[in-house]
């Protein structure tokens, strides 16, 4: 049976079925600036974590590096009754595989899974960078203390491995350090076929990478502002979804936008001293990041990071000139606002992790007609109170109004022209926390 409601109830946004939960706010305060501090300095403190560096020393190198945060994951899964399962993952990349790979060299992730409770095969990962480099690409023995890039992204890591550890979750969620990054995303690359190969359900992946500067090399200073890089459309669209954007829109509605949608609304909610800023780009401009292979492999994908930048910090030499101090070390780092955003990552893992399954396909009608129709497939799951119908201007960037309908599996929105809006669905759990939005693919009369 339809459930019909009229235009004097089209007023009725978020704020009927919002709510939020005391967990979220408790995970924010337990994430420890002093806790990230001593991992970045313990991190730039291996003098160099480039890609090809020494694996032998006990205190010098990639090598030392990812066995430290191994230990890290094994203490925090100690001290949670073995919550975590966490193992190395590697390939190996012979030499010659690009200008930047000079040897044969394994390229070794670091990966810890907390599993769901009722979804173990689906999961929301968080990643931080492993390795770091210098001016010279190809340098691998010179200082590379890499303190913000991306020591920062990986103590995040670590530290909300260590708060969301003492919590239980639907669904798993996976902290990892990945490396080879700098010599040509590796680490992701090698990630991303192990996934496929182990047939996970990835909801998405939140890339960390330099989420400590605060001081921008424009000189502004800014320590609530960041970034959500994400990209329009999956890559691997076909290209009959392709045509079909042309005429039902969707274009800036793919899946990792979504999920930087999801993360901004959460922030505006359970942080409103942040401004997150949702950035409509793959990544910065001609420049990549380790999110991206999983974007190539069709999952959802995006990347928190720092608004202003500081160039003289990135890929450079350690040194002075004029008057001018170049290298990425700790003292450039503002470990408070690295806690920050950890908890950025830390509250979306959570929502996501404690939400109920996103509808796989959503379809939509009302061509020439006053009316939004919408019919779904309901997810098996006694925990589901029901689904949200979110819609915005076609020119905004986020969805701005909502209605609750209930545990349905069609619904018309009256008074509504299909013409002058998009639209999609979320799964809300009878815990009130909601699945990112899942834009119509499939048009019905």
């Amino acid at each position: 049976m339809k459930i019909v409601f009229t235009s004097a109830f089209l007023l009725i946004t978020t704020f009927l079925i919002a709510q939020t939960d005391q967990k979220i706010y408790d995970i924010i305060d337990n994430v420890s600036a002093n806790r990230i501090e001593k991992d970045i300095k313990t991190l730039a403190g291996f003098g160099t974590r480039h890609t090809l560096s020494d694996t032998v020393s006990q205190t010098r190198g990639i090598g030392a590096a990812r066995r430290w945060i191994k230990s890290e994951f094994d203490k925090i899964s100690a001290a949670c009754n073995d919550c975590l399962e966490v193992f190395y993952q590697k390939d190996l990349v012979k030499k010659g595989a690009n200008q930047r790979i000079v040897k044969d060299v394994w390229v070794v992730n670091v990966v810890a899974i907390q599993r769901g409770t009722k979804y173990p095969n689906r999961f929301i990962i968080m990643s931080g960078d492993i390795d770091s480099r210098i001016s010279d690409p190809t340098n691998y023995t010179d200082d590379a203390p890499g303190a913000n890039d991306n020591a920062s992204g990986m103590a995040g890591a670590i530290e909300a491995a260590r708060v969301l550890s003492k919590y239980q979750f639907e669904s798993s969620i996976i902290y990892v350090g990945l490396s080879g990054e700098e010599q040509g995303l590796f680490g992701g690359k090698g990630l991303t076929k192990y996934a496929k190969e182990k047939n996970w359900e990835i909801v998405g992946i939140m890339n960390n990478d330099m989420i400590g500067n605060i001081k921008g090399v424009d000189g502004v200073i800014d320590n609530r502002t960041f970034r959500i890089f994400s990209e329009p459309v999956p890559p691997t669209e076909t290209e009959e979804q392709r045509k079909s954007r042309r005429f039902y829109g969707g274009e800036v509605d793919g899946i990792s936008r979504q999920l930087a949608r999801y993360i901004h609304k959460n922030v505006k909610t359970y942080m409103p001293e942040m401004n997150p800023m949702l950035v409509y780009r793959l990544d910065r401009f001609g420049r990549g990041g380790h999110h991206r292979p999983f974007n190539d492999a069709g999952f959802a994908g995006i990347r928190i990071m720092e608004a202003h930048e500081n160039y003289t910090q990135q890929h450079q030499d350690i040194r002075e000139d004029n008057g001018i101090k170049y290298g990425d070390v700790v003292e450039h780092v503002n470990f408070d606002y690295a806690a920050k955003l950890t908890s950025v990552n830390a509250i979306n893992l959570a929502s996501i992790a404690w939400a109920p399954p996103a509808v796989k396909e959503v379809e939509i009608g009302g061509i020439v007609e006053p009316s939004v129709k919408f019919r779904w497939k309901k997810i098996d799951d006694p925990n589901i109170k029901g689904y949200k119908i979110y819609w915005r201007d076609t020119t905004s960037p986020t969805w701005d109004h909502s209605r609750f309908v209930g545990d349905v599996d069609n619904f018309v929105l009256k008074g509504i022209v299909i013409d002058n809006y998009l639209f999609g669905l979320s799964t809300v759990g009878k815990n009130g926390f909601e699945s990112p939005v899942t834009f119509p693919s499939k048009n019905f009369r």
